[in-house]
């Protein structure tokens, strides 16, 4: 606390640290979670990376399990069942699980009405688009998918 030349005490608060807002506690008991201006930045870099890592998880290239911390019971049964297809068809046709090239054009969020965020991420490689629709929300203290689509 810094006093001024009146007298009374004022707070000093830093502009750029994260705050908590009160009013942001989630139904189902995520409690607080942190605003400010890099929460979008780091937001959209986990954005980013969910939406690779699905990828590389449905190609083969990757484990389902490294996705298990990030997403949801009912995010990680529908992938599960995405990757079960998946290497089914590629053990018909002979094709060998590779680590797929991938760059991303396009990020679209916007903010849920419960404070997560929605995203719209198109994925490209050498031979397609991949469009994923991504929702994240503030669960047991952290971001998880609740909503993960790869089209």
């Amino acid at each position: 606390m810094t006093s001024s030349g009146s007298g009374s005490a004022r707070l000093q608060v830093n502009p750029l640290a994260p705050r908590v807002d009160q009013r942001a506690v989630s139904p189902r008991g995520a409690g607080p979670r942190p605003i400010g201006p890099a929460h979008g930045h780091e937001t959209e870099q986990l954005l980013r990376a969910l939406a690779l890592r699905a990828i590389e998880v449905i190609a083969g290239a990757r484990d389902l399990e490294q996705l298990a911390r990030w997403v949801t019971d009912d995010v990680y049964a529908h992938l599960h069942i995405r990757v079960t297809i998946a290497s089914r068809a590629r053990a018909i046709t002979g094709i060998v699980a590779e680590r797929p090239r991938l760059w991303i054009d396009q990020v679209k969020t916007w903010p849920t009405e419960t404070g997560g965020f929605n995203a719209v991420i198109v994925v490209y490689d050498k031979r397609r688009a991949h469009v994923v629709s991504l929702q994240l929300e503030a669960l047991d203290q952290r971001w998880r998918a609740t909503v993960l689509v790869v089209l």
